[in-house]
């Protein structure tokens, strides 16, 4: 099997994580530059076999894209044209960062390290995989 990939894409950073190639454990694998994307991606796809990048869905409370969802749409697009053989799927991104305080809140985290935003990215990106690995192993593929 091959690894599935989640971004959770930022004006300034992205947090990456993947999941082991039997697509049982979502990791967080790193955060980028967000000027860095494209060309991380070109070289760890390279190197790893990945079935699937999961873009992490920037909406509003009320489902409405958010400002970087025209730019994550046309990236979708681009990524597409990059990797053809890479399914592209979007998963809801909306409290992950909220999401990811918590977990390093309840994980005892220093407070130090939880100001750290590039591990706040990172862990959102583990969540927004996970989210994704359950929705589509409990047959939730409403999106």
């Amino acid at each position: 099997m091959a690894r599935l990939l989640a971004i959770d894409y930022g004006k300034k950073r992205t947090g990456i994580a993947v999941t082991d190639p039997m697509q049982i454990i979502a990791s967080g694998l790193t955060t980028v530059a967000t000027r860095d994307l494209t060309s991380f991606l070109t070289d760890y796809l390279k190197k790893e076999q990945v079935e699937t990048i999961i873009l992490g869905e920037p909406k509003q409370m009320n489902y409405t894209d958010s400002e970087l969802g025209p730019w994550l749409n046309k990236y979708a697009i681009r990524l597409k044209e990059l990797f053809p053989d890479v399914k592209i799927e979007r998963e809801d991104e909306r409290f992950t960062s909220k999401m990811a305080h918590a977990s390093m809140l309840s994980s005892g985290m220093k407070k130090k390290q939880r100001q750290n935003k590039a591990l706040v990215d990172e862990i959102a990106a583990t969540i927004i995989l996970q989210s994704y690995m359950d929705r589509v192993n409990n047959g939730f593929n409403f999106l």
